[in-house]
């Protein structure tokens, strides 16, 4: 295997990236005593994809030994299970505010196998959408929730209509739409309602 300089973590966990074919070498005995039925697709007459499989470095087109590292501009989100970052990777939604920490703390602390691992990742997408609504409205294009949530829709676009005389797989929950799109507005516009009334009653 080709030595990889100045490159962090498990040199294994970036094969996929190095020059050359796979090692494919494995104890055939061993898994045949151990998984049952282990083997059936050994003779190459009976694997269709056989001839995928055979390594032509001229047919990859890379002109490298291993690629070059995009740079990290910011502390990025890695699960334990991973040694390093690819060589590429997705910057166009850094984290950001209470969401973003949630979210590594997720990565950092939680494993992928982890249910708590995807429920705080979950919450902080809720987060973020709040987060992101809120601020909005400090913009001159503030969200609008009538129309962005489809509640106009519901009277322009036939929504009685399209629900009945059809089989929908959303009619079982669609009692609990309006409650989940615009219940947290509601309470949203009930707390700063609040917050006003009790703002005017100490400045009287």
């Amino acid at each position: 295997m080709t030595p990889i300089p100045d490159t962090p973590g498990d040199v294994s966990a970036h094969a996929a990236y190095l020059p050359g074919e796979p090692d494919r070498r494995v104890d055939r005995e061993a898994l045949r005593a151990r998984i049952p039925g282990w083997g059936a697709d050994l003779d190459p007459a009976d694997r269709p994809a056989v001839p995928r499989l055979r390594y032509d470095r001229a047919a990859t087109g890379a002109h490298w030994e291993f690629p070059e590292r995009q740079p990290e501009r910011w502390p990025r989100e890695r699960s334990l299970e991973h040694a390093g970052l690819p060589p590429v990777f997705g910057t166009s939604c850094p984290p950001k505010g209470f969401s973003g920490v949630l979210r590594r703390h997720a990565y950092r602390r939680y494993s992928e196998g982890r249910a708590a691992h995807w429920l705080i990742l979950l919450a902080a997408d809720r987060i973020d959408a709040w987060e992101s609504h809120l601020a909005s409205f400090a913009t001159l294009r503030p969200d609008n929730p009538v129309t962005e949530t489809g509640v106009r829709a519901e009277f322009t676009r036939h929504g009685l209509s399209s629900r009945t005389g059809h089989q929908r797989t959303d009619l079982s929950h669609q009692w609990l739409d309006p409650l989940l799109v615009a219940g947290p507005w509601v309470l949203a516009g009930g707390a700063a309602l609040a917050a006003g009334r009790a703002l005017l009653r100490r400045v009287r």
